[in-house]
């Protein structure tokens, strides 16, 4: 009766041994593939190609759509797609959906503002002169 049992008791141990891997590899299905980030992805370039009847702009060798719930800014300011002109520069964040289609989450048109940090002037202090020392001609 013991040895039954020693067998038994090791064939279910091999068994689940062997089902172990199976169960491992269907959480890495949900994985991101490689090279590829969860959440939004970024983009940024100048505006190759509009479409604004199919609601599309390209840039670089990427097409891009916009969906009602995209947000759109130029200038700091609400847009929509008509504003945008070819060569100007674009930037934002987009999801990649299952059949390969880029959606933008969110778009800025034309050049960034100067008034924030890092924009066109660097968003630094100005530079002031040193007062004359007294004395000095």
């Amino acid at each position: 009766m013991k040895r039954i049992l020693l067998r038994l008791a090791a064939i279910t141990l091999f068994a689940v041994a062997l089902g172990a891997p199976s169960f491992s590899r269907a959480a890495e299905t949900n994985a991101p593939a490689a090279g590829e980030k969860p959440g939004p992805n970024r983009f940024y370039g100048p505006i190759t190609a509009l479409n604004t009847n199919a609601m599309t702009f390209t840039v670089g060798d990427q097409t891009f759509r916009i969906k009602d719930e995209s947000q759109i800014t130029k200038d700091n300011k609400p847009a929509k797609l008509t504003d945008a002109v070819v060569g100007e520069p674009a930037r934002g964040t987009y999801t990649k959906t299952a059949d390969g289609k880029l959606d933008v989450t969110k778009v800025r048109f034309g050049k960034g503002g100067g008034n924030k940090a890092g924009g066109k002037n660097g968003g630094g202090k100005k530079k002031t002169e040193a007062p004359a020392a007294a004395g000095t001609p």
